[in-house]
């Protein structure tokens, strides 16, 4: 019998990981593409690594020959030096085009919820052309809408709970009544191997507005912790100032935007088990002890340098 191989973008990350580490229990061989050939790799021998090549499409296309299924998690948070969310369309276009040439079989693409062309907001509006490109491209395919993705390795729960034991007081944007169903990561994984539909989102059990979220983290973390509501734009103002100290960013104003819009929840009936409220009580004495830095992850992670914000316990 062929070996199956399926090869995950990413597996050395967040959403990857689970995805990866759920196809090798099962008994797939599993490849990965990634940014950092050189980070620690945690499947060991299990998972080999390979580079992204967006610029060698041949190379590249070496690494998806006699691949079955291609999991795609690859997008940019925010744009950062030279990295754009035009470059990541078009990277993503060149990832597409040359999985089809290479004869894969299928693509599990990871989009979020509510997507749109029309939106005003550049990741939205990204990965609603990630998702027409895959579309389009004329193999089969499974896309996979998650709302707001928690877990042990999440940087946006993680970095509001340590906000919440820092700081004596918690800004909530706005009435704070805006909605988000939260879904676990290894649901997440779970429903992208083994979904069949074309299209689905991936939903928690819970929907919380984002001030009961948040006070549900502090009643974990750091029940003492005094609320205000805030306008919008001194909220950025507050975690940009923040964001300087950190040399991180902490929350963009579209990610904000997209927030209060409610972009982060779903009008499908849920499909994840695991519930927040009881995963985050398993979290009380590690979750937010240390700040997740989003540029020290991505951009700035050398060979030995730990993921964390060197000055995240300064503050």
């Amino acid at each position: 019998m062929t070996e199956l191989i399926d090869v995950v973008t990413g597996a050395f990350g967040y959403i990857g990981r689970y995805i990866a580490a759920q196809l090798v229990e099962s008994g797939r061989r599993v490849k990965t593409i990634t940014t950092h050939v050189d980070k620690p790799n945690p499947f060991g021998d299990q998972v080999s690594a390979h580079p992204y090549h967006f610029d060698q499409p041949d190379l590249l296309e070496a690494t998806l020959h006699g691949v079955h299924t291609l999991y795609n998690t690859y997008w940019v948070r925010f744009e950062a030096g030279s990295t754009t969310f035009s470059q990541a369309v078009e990277n993503t276009r060149v990832l597409f085009e040359t999985a089809k040439k290479a004869g894969v079989q299928k693509i599990v693409h990871i989009s979020v919820t509510q997507p749109s062309l029309n939106s005003p907001l550049p990741y939205y509006r990204g990965k609603a052309l990630q998702e027409e490109m895959l579309k389009d491209l004329g193999i089969p395919y499974s896309i996979v809408r998650p709302t707001l993705v928690f877990g042990k390795e999440d940087i946006l729960v993680n970095n509001i709970a340590w906000l919440l034991r820092k700081f004596p007081i918690f800004p909530i944007f706005g009435d704070g009544q805006y909605r988000v169903r939260p879904i676990y990561v290894s649901d997440l994984a779970s429903i992208a191997i083994n979904n069949e539909e074309p299209l689905i989102d991936a939903i928690g059990p819970e929907e919380f507005t984002f001030e009961s979220f948040v006070r549900l983290i502090a009643r974990t973390v750091s029940p003492n912790t005094f609320f205000v509501n805030v306008s919008p734009s001194i909220g950025i103002m507050l975690g940009n100032l923040i964001s300087v100290v950190l040399r991180d960013i902490l929350l963009t104003e579209a990610e904000l935007e997209g927030l209060m819009a409610n972009l982060l929840t779903s009008q499908q009936e849920p499909n994840g088990s695991i519930k927040f409220s009881e995963w985050i009580k398993f979290g009380k004495r590690t979750l937010g002890t240390r700040y997740a830095s989003e540029l020290a992850r991505h951009f700035r992670w050398k060979p030995g340098k730990e993921e964390v914000h060197e000055n995240s316990q300064a503050l």
